[in-house]
């Protein structure tokens, strides 16, 4: 689909005010990098059109720009969600999820290993993928307690609609730091973060 073939009389609004909106939501998230765990709400963002969260929209809208390669979940091809992000965001899509500096993740049962995108080099360990993963919900599921940098002692979370195998992924992928990706989890319009510095242990496990 190119920017030529939009229909831009289906293309839901963005932003209000995309300066300000923006650096709110960039703000937000980066204090969610900082403080791996903590629960952000993205309730003034615009409704994302259907497949994709309110707070995945509104990270989206701030951060994949025209020079920013992004791996969309394929369950997202040739859909509203693709035109509306490939019209506000003039982001490049790629279907190599190895070489994507951002990745939205919707369909979480056919969703690729962390391992399966860019784990940053030795000269850009920093220019790894960004993975947004859209789950049911942040709280009812199994409680994890986090550690790491950025969290005093330790602080617990219970996402849900996760990946059987994804805390050992996530292990394997703390392990290998300073490579590794940072994942951004949301459900509806709320995120948390857990960059690769972040250590996870399922209670009871």
């Amino acid at each position: 689909m190119s920017l030529a073939t939009l229909d831009l009389s289906r293309i839901a609004p963005a932003f209000v005010d995309p300066v300000r909106e923006s650096q709110a939501v960039f703000r937000e998230v980066m204090e969610c990098m900082a403080r791996p765990g903590r629960i952000t709400r993205f309730d003034r963002a615009p409704k994302a059109p259907a497949g994709v969260a309110k707070a995945a929209g509104a990270v989206a809208l701030t951060l994949f720009d025209f020079e920013t390669l992004v791996w969309l979940d394929p369950a997202l091809a040739e859909s509203e969600a693709e035109a509306w992000l490939r019209f506000h965001c003039g982001c490049p899509l790629t279907l190599k999820s190895q070489d994507a500096a951002f990745a939205l993740v919707t369909d979480i049962a056919k969703a690729p290993a962390l391992a399966a995108f860019n784990q940053g080099d030795a000269k850009y360990p920093d220019r790894s993928t960004t993975v947004i993963l859209q789950i049911a919900a942040l709280e009812g599921g199994p409680t994890v307690t986090l550690s790491g940098p950025g969290i005093q002692t330790t602080t617990d979370i219970a996402p849900q609609g996760l990946p059987q195998d994804f805390w050992s992924q996530l292990e394997t992928n703390q392990a290998q730091f300073q490579f590794g990706v940072d994942v951004l989890l949301v459900a509806d319009d709320r995120l948390l973060a857990l960059p690769r510095t972040t250590t996870a242990q399922i209670k009871g496990g």
